[in-house]
């Protein structure tokens, strides 16, 4: 269900402001189908930008790390965050280089993440975590025990003050070099799945998972 949400001051987009996404279902559409996401943080003075695997559950984004991972210290000492999650989806040849571009679909969320606690919403949390990653994975895993709980540390991030951006669509060329004789267009590119690969110490009559067989990202 579409879910405008009003732009703050720091979401409000300023350049190409066409292409601002203040929805929040298809910001989540966005989230959904990432990977990783970019973690900013200021620390010690040092602005600081880490990349980590991240999941989403309802208005929340959840990362998690070593208990001793400076990144996750620092955000669980109240620090403003900036979480930048970007899909690249064709490169774009204009006719000028000026024109070249990129069609792309990326959110920002910006706030303060608080540490999980609560040994069940931090067991559900690596859960959504894994899950968010390639579904179907942790039924079949081996849970996590109370050491490997007690060494990480989950942060949550209420998402409350977010944007997205997306481009889309052939290039925009000027008028006057609209007859410049060289190719435009778009490149499409996409995140493609090659066959699964056996860990050596594998029993090779393990039979692939369906979840591996068929995986895909698109949501």
């Amino acid at each position: 269900m579409s879910q405008p949400q009003s732009p703050t001051p720091r979401t409000r987009l300023v350049r190409e402001p066409q292409r601002a996404v203040y929805d929040r279902a298809e910001a989540y559409k966005i989230l959904d189908e990432g990977f990783i996401c970019h973690i900013g943080f200021v620390a010690d003075g040092h602005p600081f930008v880490i990349p980590t695997g991240y999941g989403r559950a309802g208005d929340n984004l959840y990362i998690h790390g070593s208990a001793a991972s400076r990144m996750l210290r620092r955000l669980d000492q109240g620090v403003q965050v900036c979480v930048t999650v970007t899909l690249l989806d064709g490169l774009v040849l204009a006719r000028s280089i000026f024109n070249h571009s990129m069609n792309y679909r990326s959110v920002v969320v910006l706030g303060t993440a608080n540490a999980v606690e609560d040994p069940a919403e931090k067991l559900e949390a690596l859960r959504l975590l894994s899950e968010h990653i390639i579904p179907g994975r942790w039924a079949e895993s081996r849970q996590p025990n109370e050491k490997e709980l007690k060494a990480t540390l989950v942060m949550k991030l209420p998402i409350e003050e977010f944007s997205a951006k997306v481009r889309k669509g052939p290039p925009i060329d000027d008028a006057e070099d609209m007859s410049f004789p060289t190719w435009a267009g778009v490149l499409p590119l996409k995140t493609s799945v090659d066959a699964p690969v056996y860990d050596p110490q594998l029993d090779p009559a393990t039979a692939v998972p369906e979840y591996v067989r068929n995986y895909s990202r698109t949501k």
